[in-house]
């Protein structure tokens, strides 16, 4: 493997710069020697992919092809110069050329493909899918606008477009060659010739076409390359020149307008017509765009796709990318001339899904006259997958209808995603063990009975030289000085090593030392951007995730409310000072959750501007939390707000993220805390809260939150001051009535009122343990040494052994 040093970069940045831009270094501007970096970062992976390519063609290896409508990259250029191994030469060479490395890397837009943990988990796949030989192929839509920028004004939310592309193409490589086209309404007839052989002929459609830009990916310690594949949309005919000429401007480019909107911008909002179809385009143009191309490809290489189910696996992730199933099943029926047999058997023995989600809202449904309208020849496929389908499951369970309807394709005019992926997936996986169970148990109990081997779990993991030896740099150095080198990086249960050093009083001060150190990184980052000056002597407790009423946000705002409350009473009451950090997108359409925003902000100007909080109790809400904030909150991270009501996360990874950089969490066992919680032992976690057959039977017998209300004096002072408000003048009445009584919906559908004590008391046991400064670095260090089984190395292993029969680079030899 060729290693660059400074020199070599500097000669092949200025280079760049010469060539593509026509400047000097001493005429370039920031812009240009970034994209000059990225060139030459991106010439060092293309060759790499090339010879991987090379290679997979002549062994006619499986391949797999991971689709996602997210991935929520992040930034590349001190990622891909860290996993080539020329992070430093490349830091140098900046520096050489009188740039300043830092502020280079720091300029750089996060490509924020993506809204959360769906969208970054496929981005740590993919890091690991490289970085193990195996060769993968991520896909997803070149959304024009990510995620957006989330600006706070007035304590509110306010969406503002995130246009990441400015800087961020300098890594996309366009493959105008392999342009595909994807259609759009129209009619289908059948048509019969002479010798009675059936085919399809549709007509009268719109087509767009799906132009492919390649993101290369480069694994760590390895010559092999893989590649993201991101979907641009675009007019066949980009302006209608009849019309332009008679000066009907604006409808010359109507269709050029439609046709991109496809890829404008991530989630278009759905709670309308307009949103729903544009949604559903959006999926289709990413499932058929990349089908044909997996198939085109492979038609080239085998002269048939009678052997395709032996050479690809799909994993969907999350229903999303459903329709890649009738979309397959089309080509193979209508394309190849295949029997329905025979194309069913490849399908079915090539798609494999992975459900994110117990949540029955999120289990996508859509109206079937939006698939008629929009995908005519999709529909009848599914039609007829429904009613074979259907038939079966009528036979199997005797008749019993209520067990079919649950489990039906097509029923009460929906077509329901998750049951197709349940009815053609080889294999159906969860995300953490509990998830998994739940799935079993309850989500596809009648499917699971009936097909027992396609179930399977494999709980999420992380990139752990991301967000470990890369945003953690001190904390990096310290395990390469306990554990014998660099070998975690390749091997993270290595990290097991720090075991030993429990009771060493010098390595425990040194991990003390490292937090604080990264405490105050981040307390200036937040001053520089903010001006807001965080008490760095306090405990740094912190919810960081997307903003949604399961995950509990206002759980963690009502002990905040109590505090205050406490703290007014009595100056003495904080034991141990505090400062709360949240940081939380909302979904534009979703109103109760850009409330609890509000709400957050409200509280916070009022803590902070009261003087008897000062040095004790501060609450700050983090603007725009994206991944490049997150690289930089989990090291100062001390205490991990894991607080969903359990059975309702699927995984999360944030978690995961804090554990590994030694932060202790404060959770309920749902998702993968219960894993978190086997490995580290109830004394090195503060868990608390009803657990998921807890919250069942509650919920069985009838949950009363107004009685929790009533019975507790602390409670009920809490959620009055809620009603009331705060010094803003904003009331949240209507967030205290949805509680007590439900507003459309269960009252306290996530039972805070009924976790709340528990919660408080294991709130009041943290900070107790705080107060043990040899305790707390204890149970830091052994969160760090076990955390090495959430790595996402050990999740692609998984999914290699168990569902895609894929090997993998053995690292035991090196």
């Amino acid at each position: 493997m060729h290693t660059y040093t400074k020199k070599e970069l500097m000669a092949l940045i200025t280079g760049k710069l010469r060539r593509n831009f026509g400047r000097d270094v001493d005429e370039a501007t920031s812009l240009h020697m970034f994209k000059a970096c990225a060139l030459v970062l991106r010439d060092i992976m293309s060759e790499r992919q090339m010879q991987t390519q090379d290679r997979t063609t002549r062994s006619h290896a499986r391949q797999v092809h991971y689709l996602s409508l997210e991935f929520l990259m992040g930034r590349s250029l001190m990622k891909n110069a860290y996993n080539l191994g020329v992070l430093e030469p490349l830091k140098e060479a900046i520096e050489g050329l009188g740039f300043s490395a830092p502020e280079l890397f720091e300029s750089e837009p996060d490509a924020g493909l993506g809204n959360g943990g769906l969208g970054r988990l496929a981005a740590c796949y993919l890091d690991s899918m490289t970085t193990l030989d195996i060769p993968a192929t991520g896909y997803s839509i070149c959304y024009e606008l990510g995620i957006f920028k989330q600006k706070i004004v007035d304590g509110q939310q306010v969406e503002l477009p995130d246009n990441w592309l400015g800087l961020g193409d300098a890594w996309l490589i366009p493959k105008m060659d392999e342009v595909e086209e994807v259609r759009f309404g129209g009619r289908v007839e059948d048509v019969w010739d002479e010798h009675g052989h059936h085919s399809i002929r549709h007509t009268g459609y719109d087509s767009v076409l799906a132009v492919p830009k390649d993101m290369e990916i480069a694994g760590y310690g390895t010559e092999h390359g893989n590649v993201l594949r991101l979907w641009d949309s675009k007019s066949p005919q980009p302006v209608d020149m009849s019309l332009f000429s008679r000066g009907e401007y604006l409808k010359a480019v109507e269709r050029q307008a439609l046709a991109e909107s496809i890829s404008k911008i991530l989630y278009p909002e759905d709670n309308h017509y307009e949103g729903k179809s544009l949604r559903l385009k959006q999926q289709y143009f990413f499932v058929s765009a990349t089908i044909q191309s997996i198939v085109r490809k492979h038609r080239a290489e085998y002269g048939t796709l009678r052997n395709f189910h032996l050479k690809h696996v799909i994993q969907i992730n999350d229903t999303h990318p459903t329709l890649v199933i009738p979309e397959l099943m089309r080509i193979l029926l209508d394309e190849e001339g295949y029997g329905w047999d025979e194309a069913w058997n490849i399908v079915t023995h090539t798609v494999a899904y992975t459900n994110h989600t117990v949540l029955a809202e999120a289990l996508e449904r859509w109206p079937q006259q939006l698939v008629i309208d929009l995908l005519p020849r999709i529909w009848q496929i599914i039609v007829e997958i429904s009613n074979r389908y259907q038939a079966e499951l009528t036979t199997y369970f005797h008749g019993d209808m209520s067990k079919v309807e649950r489990m039906a394709i097509i029923w009460g005019g929906d077509v329901r995603m998750a049951n197709l992926c349940i009815c053609a997936c080889f294999a159906v996986n969860g995300v953490s063990a509990l998830h998994s169970d739940i799935l079993k148990r309850e989500v596809f109990h009648d499917a699971y009975l009936r097909t027992p081997g396609k179930f399977k779990n494999v709980t999420n993991g992380i990139d752990h030289r991301r967000w470990l030896s890369e945003c953690n740099p001190q904390l990096d150095a310290l395990i390469k000085e306990c554990c014998g080198g660099d070998r975690y990086l390749l091997d993270p249960d290595a990290l097991s090593g720090l075991e030993k050093y429990k009771d060493d009083s010098a390595v425990l001060e040194r991990l003390d030392a490292i937090k604080q150190a990264n405490k105050k990184a981040f307390a200036s980052y937040v001053a520089r951007e903010s001006g807001i000056i965080l008490n760095t002597d306090a405990v740094f407790d912190v919810q960081v995730k997307r903003l949604h009423e399961y995950k509990r946000q206002l759980l963690n705002v009502l002990h905040i409310i109590y505090e205050y409350q406490h703290l007014k009473e009595d100056p003495n009451f904080m034991i141990v000072p505090k400062v709360y950090l949240f940081g939380a997108k909302a979904a534009p359409g979703y109103y109760v959750a850009k409330r609890i925003i509000h709400l957050i902000n409200s509280l916070a100007a009022t803590i902070n501007a009261d003087p008897i909080c000062k040095d004790k109790l501060q609450v700050v809400f983090l603007e725009n939390y994206r991944v490049s904030l997150a690289e930089k909150l989990m090291p100062a991270s001390e205490l991990s707000e894991q607080i969903s009501t359990a059975g309702k996360e699927a995984s999360g990874t944030g978690n995961m993220k804090f554990m590994m950089n030694g932060a202790v969490t404060i959770g309920t066992l749902d998702g993968a805390n219960v894993e978190m919680h086997q490995v580290l032992g109830d004394e090195n976690i503060f868990l608390f809260g009803l657990k998921a057959h807890e919250v069942s039977e509650l919920k069985a017998k009838g949950y009363h939150s107004y009685e929790y209300y009533m019975h507790n004096n602390d409670l009920r002072a809490v959620v009055d001051a809620l009603a009331q408000g705060f010094q803003d003048g904003v009331s949240y009445n209507d967030l205290a009535k949805r509680l007590l009584f439900g507003d459309g919906c269960p009252a306290d559908e996530y039972l805070l009122l009924a976790d709340f004590d528990s919660y408080r008391n294991a709130q009041k046991k943290a900070a107790d343990t705080y107060l043990d400064r040899k305790k707390w670095n204890q149970m830091s260090l052994m969160n760090v040494a076990r955390s090495g089984i959430f790595a996402a190395d050990r999740s692609i292993r998984d999914y290699a052994r168990d569902i895609w029969d894929v090997p993998v680079r053995d690292l035991s030899k090196l």
